[in-house]
């Protein structure tokens, strides 16, 4: 048990690192929990991994939000819309073949990267000219929709918030990257509240595995917000090929 812990606990600190600054972080965390400890269900390797990912994104978001003005009201309107998704899509992540979704993301992941890499001024921050009412319509919309990811599948939700607020909203990647943690607390919360009620979640795991997460989303909070724009827009295309990669890996290789 001590060697899958610490194994568990290094990849938690660079999946802490990885989601305090683009997201995504449980692209490495989950597999890496299905890999060292493939004995358990994957219904409570799922819940495990919330715990750490609900820590480092709460971390981070509390670090960003002491440099960083944000619309709290809009963004807890947006919170509750994705708490609700996540719960209905881990109530689902038994019933759904999460094997029909992944050809779609990959999809809008390979479509996300080649935009992000030809359109230099994507992420910069742009203004749109939107309506309170037409802000909060489509933060329910996707706010909900990527909660329900989250819930049903997970790996990348961060990424896909970030990606939400750039092209819907107009944000830029460093307002982008610190409003997806507030929203992906809610959607770490609802997860956590449904696993752990249908006792999903290996607390000798989950604990340790949190303070490394911390720990990671210490250091990449305080890169993203020293490097700026420019940096987390080439770590957000990196993340976004190593979801590509493992997407189709899962599609044409398992």
């Amino acid at each position: 048990m001590l060697y899958d812990l610490l194994i568990l606990c290094v990849v938690s600190f660079a999946a802490g690192f990885i989601d305090a600054v683009v997201g995504g972080g449980g692209l490495l965390q989950t597999p890496a929990i299905l890999i060292v400890l493939p004995q358990y269900p994957v219904a409570t390797l799922f819940g495990t991994t919330k715990i750490p990912s609900l820590s480092g994104t709460a971390f981070a978001a509390w670090k960003y939000s002491r440099d960083i003005r944000l619309d709290w009201k809009f963004l807890l309107y947006v919170a509750i819309m994705a708490f609700i998704g996540a719960m209905l899509g881990a109530h689902y992540v038994t019933l759904i073949d999460s094997r029909f979704l992944k050809p779609l993301i990959l999809v809008v992941l390979i479509s996300v990267a080649l935009y992000t890499y030809f359109n230099k001024t994507f992420g910069a921050g742009t203004v749109k000219e939107l309506t309170r009412l037409q802000q909060l319509l489509i933060g329910f919309l996707f706010g909900f929709t990527i909660g329900f990811y989250d819930g049903l599948i997970g790996p990348g939700t961060g990424t896909f918030f970030i990606l939400a607020f750039i092209s819907l909203m107009g944000y830029d990647f460093l307002k982008a990257s610190a409003s997806s943690k507030l929203i992906n607390i809610a959607t770490n919360l609802a997860a956590i509240c449904y696993f752990s009620s249908t006792g999903h979640i290996l607390y000798q795991y989950a604990l340790p595995m949190a303070v490394f997460n911390i720990s990671g989303a210490f250091l990449g909070t305080k890169l993203a917000i020293l490097k700026g724009n420019k940096f987390i827009r080439v770590f957000f295309l990196m993340v976004v090929v190593f979801a590509i990669l493992r997407f189709a890996y899962d599609i044409f290789l398992k």
